[in-house]
């Protein structure tokens, strides 16, 4: 295996601090009066690495890291190509012919799309209030309401966070304090292709930072494929396509979340600082803080016939419904099956982990991301929320989280971080 040798565990893999990790795991363990989850997700990640090496024609006992990411890369790319022309693309690297393929192939995808968010008349008050003065001279309007009536708001509230300065952010940002239940609705999430010809100098810097083109509302249930000033990007379909899965699964997460919090007094608050900042004020389970993605796919894996009272009469067992985003792509084209249920699968090469992530190969593909810095965001999300999801049924952990979310909702005052 040469000098970049393969050793695994789920701190080396976390980066996570010790001794603060260890006790971490000795905490959920007691609480849940369970030992060695951590052991047993840790074997089943090499498992599954090992059958994925293998797949590929390599042999997992002699595989240097630098060969597994380039095998990788070569499956994303075969696997870019087959996908294109699935959706009906004739170049794969056509990037103006493939967002609206894109976008009609996910619209047409078996996916939930319900929502529950802002009332446009409410998101068009809010511009009423603060006009953009930036979009409103890029678009050629002096007058909001004219240009309320003519332009779609989706584009509008999709350019805000690009081409408005941060003192007219802050001012905009204080109306979603306000906002109450009534104010909010049930429809389906947008698809919205931002035109390149208006919006493709502001969001250009966006694109750089990222190294993507794919980005949502949580308040008003878009995702948004921002316009890419280049013809053609090596990569474009396996990368831009499970963001658009991703981001329909984030915004029914925080759909799933305002709808629990509803009955707070101080639901603005609550609204406005998780658009914002989203603060890790969780449910403590077993000394640590988890976030209601933990919570939502926990319940989102299981029936209907495990839906905590709690969440009844706002959160239905629907609106925990969730789906990879590799999942979904698999739907549309099965030769993705290489990938399913390997978001949170990776291996240690020397002092990095090598991630099986579709988003994250996807992303090392389309950007040319050497092996030193390869990609591992995603995966290492993905598996923090399998370490915590893989305790919370056990024990009474489950029981003392919703008792947590149960009191946060009858007192106002939020859950003190822990130092």
């Amino acid at each position: 295996m040469g000098t970049d040798k393969q050793h695994t565990t789920i701190q080396a893999l976390l980066d996570a601090q010790e001794p603060l990790f260890k006790r971490a795991i000795a905490q959920l363990e007691d609480a849940s009066g369970r030992q060695g989850a951590d052991l047993k997700l840790q074997a089943r990640i090499i498992e599954k690495a090992h059958a994925a090496i293998a797949e590929l024609g390599l042999d997992p006992q002699d595989t240097s890291g630098p060969e597994l990411y380039q095998a990788l890369k070569n499956l994303v790319h075969s696997n870019d190509e087959h996908l294109a022309k699935s959706i009906g693309g004739k170049n794969a690297d056509d990037i103006q012919e493939l967002l609206p393929l894109m976008k009609k192939a996910v619209e047409k995808a078996h996916i939930p799309r319900r929502c529950w968010v802002l009332k446009h008349s409410v998101a068009k008050e809010f511009l009423r209030k603060t006009p953009p003065p930036h979009i409103m001279k890029i678009l050629g309007y002096k007058d909001i309401n004219l240009m309320l009536r003519k332009e779609p708001l989706a584009e509008v509230y999709g350019a805000l966070r690009f081409a408005e300065g941060p003192e007219w952010l802050n001012r905009f940002d204080a109306h979603y304090e306000t906002v109450t239940p009534k104010d909010f609705e049930t429809r389906d999430i947008e698809v919205v292709v931002m035109p390149k010809e208006r919006w493709g100098d502001i969001a250009a810097h966006f694109i750089e930072k990222k190294r993507h083109n794919i980005t949502h509302l949580k308040e008003l249930g878009v995702v948004m494929m921002l316009p890419i000033k280049a013809e053609r990007l090596p990569g474009i379909t396996i990368s831009a396509m499970p963001l658009l899965f991703h981001y329909h699964n984030e915004i029914r997460l925080y759909s799933a979340y305002f709808k629990l919090m509803q009955v707070k007094r101080n639901f603005g608050k609550v609204f406005s600082d998780t658009l914002i900042a989203d603060p890790d004020l969780g449910p403590i389970m077993a000394g640590q803080h988890i976030h209601w993605r933990v919570i939502q796919r926990y319940f989102g894996r299981h029936d209907n016939n495990e839906h905590p009272e709690i969440f009844q009469p706002h959160v239905q067992p629907e609106d925990l419904h969730w789906r990879k985003a590799e999942e979904s792509m698999y739907e549309i084209d099965p030769e993705l099956k290489f990938w399913k249920d390997m978001d949170y699968v990776g291996l240690m090469f020397g002092d990095r982990p090598l991630s099986f992530n579709l988003i994250d190969n996807s992303f090392a593909y389309s950007n040319d991301t050497p092996y030193e810095f390869r990609v591992i965001y995603h995966f290492r999300e993905s598996l923090w929320n399998e370490v915590f999801v893989s305790y919370m049924g056990m024990g009474d952990l489950k029981d003392q989280v919703l008792e947590q979310l149960d009191n946060s909702m009858i007192r106002p005052e939020d859950l003190k971080p822990s130092k």
